[in-house]
């Protein structure tokens, strides 16, 4: 079976590693919720704002957020485009593992008799 995915490798490996950090995923929920300038986003965390920012570049970089400057402040937006083909990808695994998984069970079926089963 072959994966269409509409993500590159990159892509891929983007992605995960900004939601492999819970801040970064607490980011894309908040602003999945409600669009949110960066400054009220670092209001959320025990750090510095340019530390949510640079979380907040990564998510930029993985295209799971943008930004956009209104007037001194930047705004950002979640992409649930992107988001969604993350869960596409995902899905495709999921559909991989219980191909697999029926086939183990059509195998144990094969391998034990009817008439032995339960008998152990």
């Amino acid at each position: 079976m072959v994966v269409e995915h509409e993500l590159t490798d990159d892509e891929v490996d983007r992605l995960f590693q900004a939601l492999a950090d819970a801040t970064r995923r607490d980011i894309v929920t908040r602003v999945l919720r409600q669009e949110q300038s960066v400054s009220a986003l670092a209001g959320h965390y025990a750090m510095s704002f340019a530390a949510v920012q640079k979380h907040v570049a990564v998510l930029e970089r993985a295209s799971l957020v943008t930004k956009q400057r209104r007037g001194r402040e930047q705004v950002v937006h979640a992409a649930p485009d992107t988001l969604r083909r993350a869960a596409r990808l995902l899905e495709s695994y999921e559909e991989l593992w219980r191909g697999r998984a029926r086939r183990i069970d059509d195998l144990l079926a094969e391998e034990v008799p009817p008439g032995d089963r339960g008998t152990e």
